[in-house]
């Protein structure tokens, strides 16, 4: 598939593999390790695993004695059954994973939108993070340091968290779900949990100012939480009838690759999220579209 195409395309799922559009051979099926993983049908920590197991492994990504940011959705004063934050047990589950490959230390944060004691309560994120062994701290003003964005359309300087940027390794775990704003959250937007300043002024001219700042922050994994996916009202929602039991988590080491996948999720597709499709045009995009493997598992 030519790159005109892939901008126009939309995920759809096949037996073993997916494809953009109607290019069959664009995610072929290998022996090797896969470059994204979808994994449907279990609970997270299951899926967890299992997507793990066909990534290569969490040693692939953390190393004896890394100190690790893991870094979920907490922005929302809202049960989980509500899937406006990460799913808890995803994120203890990773922590764990962690700890197993040898990280010195895990630190779970977000800059809540919400109060963030009670985001941080609610969620159910603070506590289980604990038990994992992850250190839980509330972000704090003067621990943001501003960064050069010297490729920047708009923006070139912006204040990141410096626990974020001196992490040896980093792990992104947003919650895929609608967004009023741009139509999806997911990996990409998950990143303003990290950056400091003004976040309103990011909303003007949103997706290149977005892509801006995330092009110096991308993460080393990202983990996306589908099982539990709010199809409208979001990103705050409070309706159960808005959520959708999906059972998925999509992993990938490419942000904007996992990004794309979790289209389907929602029914979208990617020129419906225009920060998405900049963050393909201006080659965030980490795997040739002809040459990257995506494996789908089912574990129901």
């Amino acid at each position: 598939m030519r790159r005109r195409n892939f901008l126009k395309s939309s995920i759809v799922a096949g037996a073993g593999t997916f494809i953009l559009g109607n290019a069959s051979s664009l995610f072929p099926r290998t022996e090797s390790t896969s470059d994204a993983v979808w994994v449907s049908g279990a609970e997270p920590p299951a899926l967890l695993n299992k997507a793990l197991e066909n990534i290569g492994g969490i040693q692939k990504f953390i190393s004896n004695g890394d100190i690790v940011v893991v870094k979920p959705n907490i922005g929302w004063d809202r049960a989980p059954e509500f899937a406006a934050n990460t799913n808890p047990q995803l994120v203890a589950e990773v922590i764990r994973k962690c700890f197993e490959a040898g990280a010195k230390e895990v630190k779970v944060f977000d800059r809540s939108t919400n109060n963030p004691q009670r985001c941080y309560k609610n969620s159910q994120i603070e506590s289980i993070s604990k038990q994992a062994g992850a250190k839980v701290e509330h972000v704090r003003d003067f621990k943001f340091k501003a960064i050069a964005l010297p490729e920047g359309d708009i923006l070139k300087r912006w204040p990141i968290y410096k626990d974020y940027l001196e992490a040896d390794k980093t792990i992104n775990i947003p919650i895929v779900k609608h967004h009023s704003l741009c139509n999806m959250t997911a990996g990409l937007k998950n990143l303003m949990g990290i950056m400091g300043g003004n976040r309103g002024e990011i909303h003007n001219h949103f997706s290149k100012k977005l892509i801006d700042i995330d092009a110096h922050i991308l993460p080393s994994l990202t983990i996306i939480d589908g099982y539990r996916v709010l199809v409208r009202n979001g990103p705050i929602g409070g309706n159960l009838s808005d959520v959708k039991l999906a059972k998925t988590l999509i992993i990938s080491s490419c942000t904007v690759t996992a990004d794309i996948l979790a289209l389907e999720l929602l029914g979208l597709k990617l020129p419906q999220v225009t920060y998405l499709k900049d963050a393909v045009d201006r080659g965030l995009i980490k795997y040739d579209p002809e040459k990257v493997v995506v494996k789908k598992i089912s574990l129901s």
